[in-house]
């Protein structure tokens, strides 16, 4: 009987822990942000407000050749491994793979609950701009206020439009080009 080597370098704990996070038993969906191991576990009212956004950006999605799920997110070189709430990405890319990359992502859309506001709201906006995602729209449960975040950089996004208040029509600019609809967030 031989002993398989592990699928991950053992000296590497980055990636020691990516590939244990994703083997945790008794949980669906994991993340890791900035190295704490976080299980996700949302409520109906914050997978609500998900699908309401999936149904108004799903023409434009599929025109682009693209879809919205709530795929593995990695950020190779740090102790984190995202889990957005919606995320739009090209098919292709999609097809057959087990996580993508920011930058690899048209737009990732972070829905607050009260346990994550402020991950969602400073870590995962500075660490979405450091890699690339191109745009990043919050959508602040609490503050019920949706902000979008343009072009990322390595100390944060450079542009804000935003907070507008939860009914205020909010643009997403291309390859998007529509009013996204807030009043039933």
């Amino acid at each position: 009987m031989s002993t398989r080597p592990p699928a991950y370098p053992a000296d590497d704990p980055e990636t020691a822990l990516k590939y244990a996070v994703q083997r945790i038993r008794g949980f669906d969906r994991v993340q890791v942000i900035e190295g704490f191991i976080e299980p996700l576990s949302p409520a109906w009212d914050h997978e609500g407000t998900i699908a309401k956004l999936r149904e108004r950006i799903a023409p434009k999605v599929n025109a682009l050749g693209c879809m919205a799920g709530s795929g593995d997110l990695d950020l190779p070189g740090t102790p984190n491994w995202f889990v957005p709430d919606l995320a739009v990405v090209p098919r292709e890319l999609a097809k057959g793979a087990g996580a993508l990359l920011p930058d690899q992502t048209l737009l990732v859309v972070e829905v607050t609950s009260d346990s994550n506001g402020d991950t969602d709201r400073v870590v995962k906006r500075r660490r979405y701009a450091e890699y690339g995602a191109p745009l990043y729209l919050l959508v602040d449960r609490q503050q019920r206020a949706c902000t979008l975040y343009s072009l990322p950089g390595n100390l944060g996004y450079t542009k804000v439009d935003g907070p507008h208040p939860f009914g205020t029509p909010l643009p997403l600019p291309e390859p998007f080009g529509l009013e996204l609809d807030t009043s039933e967030f």
